[in-house]
C-alpha cells in the first residue's frame, strides 16, 4: 500500500452558506495550509477519492482545487503518483505565516522615515456626520442638483474612456482659468493649470516640486495642520510666524531671513483657522519679501468664493509681478467635496517641473468628475450657483451667531466672519483647554474643532471652530442647546480635575 503522509490528516473547513463556490474555497484553505506551513512541502495531498471520503466533498470540486494549487505554483502534479506540495517556495511561503503584522521573535518591519513620522503624529481626519458645526458641508439646492444630474449623464460613456493628461482635462483648465482670472484677478492661462485630487494634493504636488528635505517653510501661526504635515512628512524645516486680526504679522518675516526659506505658506482671504483677511499693505510686504530672498509663496485660495461683506481682495497672485506665487484652489467647498477637484496654478517657467512631477502623484486626475465640472462652469451656471449659495450660507452664518450670541455669550466671543464657510469662537474665560472642550461636546453629539493643537510656537490660545455651511435651523437650535450642555459637563470636569 502506498504510504501517506501528514497532509491527509488536514480537514479544511468549508462554508455551504457562503457565496463562494466551494472549490475555491477548498483551494483557499489548502493555500493557506501551504503558506502556514500546516502542510509541509513535498508532502503527498490525500488522493481525491479518499479526500472525498474525509472531506465530504464531490471528487470533482477537489480535483478542480488541486488544479487551481498546480497552475498557481503551490503543488506539483505527478503522473500515476499524486499531487504534492511543491519545494523550493520562498522560507516566507513556505515556513511562517504569509499574514502581516507583528507577533514575538518577529523582525520588526522597516518603514519609511516619512511613514513613521505620519503614525507619530496622525492627521485626524475622521469620516465625520453630518452633525452641527462640522466643516466643509455642502448642501445644493434642487436647481444646482438637477442641473448637476443631467451634465453628469452626459459623460457616463464606459466604452469610450481612455489614458488623460497628467495635466487634466483641456476643458477644465480652460475653464478654470477663465474663473478665476474674472473672479480672483488671477493672471494666467489654462497651460499653466494643473488639476489635482482636492487642495491637500495641489500642496503636497507643489512641495515635491518646490522642496527639497532639510529646506525652510515658514507657516502661518496657527495654521491649516494637514498642510503643515505636508511639509514636515516631506522633510521641510517648518518655522511658524505669528497672525493677528489681520492676517499673517509680516513685519516678523525679515527674523527668519537668516533661515533662507524655500518657502511661504498662507491662506491670506481667509486665515485658518482665525478668519482673518490680510490687507493689502502687508500683501505687497510679502510679496517683497518673497522677491528679496528668491523664495516662493504657495496660496491656498480655499474658500475665496464666499464673502459676505464688502468686495474681495485680489488674489496675491494677482498682485505677483516676479511670478514667485503658486495659486492653488479648489471646488470642494463650492460645488462637491466628494468630487474631489482642485487645482494649482503655476509661473509659466515652472511648468515643465509640474509637468515632470505630477504623473508620479497619480497618472492623471479622473476623467469624470473633471467633464463635470468643465460643463458646468463653461456653459455658465457656476456664477448664479455661487449667488445661492452664498446666500445661503450668509443666512446661516447670521443664524449661528444669534444664537450662539444669545445662548452662550457667558462663555463664547463671536463675530461674524466676512468670509468663509467657518467661523472661530474665543473663550470669554470662563474655560480654558479647547481640546477638552472639543472631545465633551462631541460626546454631546456635536461637532467643534479645537484651535490650539494648530500652533507652531506661538503662544497658545483657546478657541473653537464652528461651520456653518449647510446648517438648517434645526440643526442650529439642537446643535447650540447641547454646546450649553457641553459647557456645563465641561465645567464640572475641571473642577473634579
Amino acid at each position: 500500500m502506498r504510504r501517506e503522509s501528514a497532509a491527509a490528516a488536514f480537514l479544511p473547513s468549508i462554508d455551504r452558506a457562503s457565496p463562494i463556490p466551494i472549490a475555491r474555497q477548498l483551494y483557499l484553505r489548502l493555500r493557506e495550509a501551504v503558506l502556514a506551513g500546516t502542510v509541509s512541502p513535498g508532502h503527498r495531498l490525500p488522493s481525491t477519492r479518499r479526500a472525498s471520503e474525509e472531506w465530504r466533498l464531490s471528487r470533482g470540486l477537489i480535483a478542480d482545487a488541486y488544479e487551481m494549487l498546480i497552475a498557481e505554483g503551490y503543488a506539483i502534479g505527478r503522473h500515476g503518483s499524486g499531487t504534492y506540495v511543491a519545494t523550493g517556495l520562498p522560507a516566507v511561503a513556505s515556513g511562517a505565516s504569509a499574514q502581516f503584522g507583528e507577533k514575538e521573535g518577529q523582525p520588526v518591519r522597516n518603514i519609511s522615515v516619512m511613514a513613521a513620522e505620519a503614525l507619530r503624529v496622525p492627521i485626524s481626519l475622521p469620516q465625520l456626520p453630518q452633525v452641527a458645526f462640522v466643516t466643509g458641508r455642502v448642501i445644493h439646492d434642487t436647481r444646482t442638483s438637477r442641473l448637476l444630474e443631467r451634465i453628469a449623464s452626459r459623460h457616463i460613456h464606459y466604452s469610450r474612456d481612455g489614458y488623460d493628461s497628467a495635466q487634466g482635462d483641456a476643458g477644465l483648465r480652460s475653464a478654470i482659468a477663465a474663473h478665476v482670472t474674472a473672479s480672483r484677478g488671477v493672471r494666467c492661462d489654462a497651460s499653466q493649470v494643473f488639476v489635482t485630487s482636492g487642495a491637500q494634493q495641489a500642496i503636497y504636488l507643489t512641495i515635491r516640486v518646490l522642496m527639497s528635505p532639510g529646506d525652510t517653510v515658514i507657516l502661518e501661526d496657527p495654521c491649516y495642520p494637514p498642510a503643515r504635515r505636508a511639509f514636515v512628512l516631506n522633510g521641510a524645516r517648518v518655522i511658524g510666524a505669528p497672525v493677528d486680526k489681520n492676517g499673517l504679522v509680516t513685519e516678523t518675516l525679515v527674523e527668519h531671513k537668516m533661515f533662507s526659506p524655500a518657502v511661504i505658506y498662507v491662506t491670506p482671504s481667509h486665515q485658518y483657522p482665525d478668519g482673518s483677511a490680510l490687507p493689502l499693505t502687508r500683501r505687497l510686504q510679502l510679496l517683497a519679501f518673497a522677491r528679496d530672498t528668491q523664495c516662493w509663496i504657495i496660496e491656498d485660495d480655499y474658500d475665496s468664493e464666499f464673502r459676505y461683506e464688502g468686495h474681495p481682495i485680489a488674489s496675491l497672485q494677482g498682485l505677483d509681478t516676479e511670478n514667485r506665487v503658486i495659486y492653488i484652489g479648489t471646488f470642494s467647498k463650492a460645488i462637491l467635496p466628494g468630487l474631489r477637484v482642485g487645482y494649482v496654478i503655476v509661473p509659466p517657467d515652472l511648468v515643465p517641473a509640474f509637468s515632470a512631477v505630477r504623473p508620479m502623484l497619480d497618472r492623471f486626475p479622473p476623467s469624470f468628475q473633471q467633464r463635470v465640472i468643465a460643463d458646468f462652469l463653461n456653459e455658465g451656471y457656476f456664477p448664479a450657483h455661487l449667488r445661492r449659495l452664498r446666500e445661503s450660507y450668509r443666512a446661516s452664518r447670521d443664524m449661528l451667531v444669534d444664537l450662539l450670541q444669545h445662548r452662550l455669550s457667558d462663555h463664547l466671543i463671536v463675530e461674524p466672519p466676512e468670509q468663509g464657510i467657518h467661523l472661530t469662537a474665543r473663550s470669554t474665560g470662563t474655560w480654558k483647554n479647547d481640546k477638552q472642550f472639543s472631545e465633551c461636546a462631541h460626546q454631546k453629539g456635536v461637532i467643534v474643532i479645537p484651535v490650539s493643537p494648530m500652533y507652531i510656537s506661538a503662544p497658545t490660545q483657546d478657541k473653537l471652530i464652528l461651520g456653518f455651511s449647510g446648517l438648517s435651523e434645526q440643526e442650529a437650535d439642537v446643535g447650540t442647546r447641547l454646546l450649553v450642555k457641553a459647557f456645563s459637563t465641561n465645567a464640572k470636569k475641571s473642577v473634579s480635575t
